[in-house]
């Protein structure tokens, strides 16, 4: 039985990448051209949406939408959510149609075709360089300005599996505030379960996210700290009611 495992979560972690190669394939022309200009951002945002649907689908995940609050077409926020899986970021394309922008780190643009447009269309940091952090600033500060939202794991990254919940950096926080973009909050509950960072490991099943009512910065003049504690609450708060 250990070895059935075994074969099937090797098995289920190739397809994956398999998955994750098809429609950039198909849609290559399509996607190269839509990077071509930031202008056309929103246009590579449909497509990257499909990518996210598709992929989903074809790992077998059901994803269930809880949503305390809409979001509103044509607005720009600020996107937290917890990090415990790749499929983080498929989920999140999957359940925002606003177009955003990721903030994220630079190892991922390794990964074959999908690094090549994350690269172009992603804000990368490099959490080892505060002059990286620092542009993190200035390339959001454009992107807004075009009207578009930021999604960031404040999280900073994949904590180990027996956390449920790391501690939040500052970074989102200061530039919601900054920007005065309201922040929005979601929890998704089932990641780790299905496909986590853990080789040996992933099954087919529904995958739970919940958007939560969204903070206003105003609210919260110049104190990230508050803000970001109370975020993180809330998220903490949905992962222990839902375990």
């Amino acid at each position: 039985m250990r070895v059935l495992k075994i074969i099937f979560w090797t098995m289920y972690r190739i397809w994956f990448y398999i998955l994750m190669a098809i429609p950039i394939i198909v849609m290559f022309p399509f996607l190269f051209i839509s990077i071509l200009s930031e202008k056309w951002y929103p246009y590579f945002f449909v497509m990257a949406r499909i990518w996210a649907k598709f992929i989903l689908l074809g790992m077998g995940f059901y994803v269930k939408l809880e949503t305390e609050e809409e979001i509103e077409e044509g607005k720009s926020y600020m996107f937290v959510a917890n990090h415990t899986s790749m499929t983080d970021i498929m989920l999140m394309l999957s359940v925002i149609k606003n177009p955003f922008v990721f903030v994220g780190k630079k190892e991922l643009v390794n990964i074959p075709l999908f690094g090549f447009f994350y690269k172009r269309t992603c804000i990368l940091v490099d959490r080892s360089s505060s002059k990286s952090r620092m542009a993190v600033f200035e390339r959001a500060q454009n992107r807004i300005n075009q009207g578009l939202s930021i999604c960031i794991f404040p999280e900073g990254g994949v904590p180990d599996e027996s956390v449920i919940l790391d501690e939040f950096k500052d970074g989102a926080f200061r530039l919601a505030i900054e920007h005065e973009l309201p922040i929005v909050p979601l929890t998704f509950a089932d990641n780790k379960e299905r496909f986590s960072y853990t080789f040996f490991s992933g099954c087919p099943g529904i995958m739970r996210a919940k958007i939560h009512h969204f903070f206003n910065v105003k609210n919260y003049p110049n104190n990230k700290k508050i803000i970001k504690d109370e975020v993180r609450q809330v998220i903490l708060n949905q992962l222990q009611a839902y375990n």
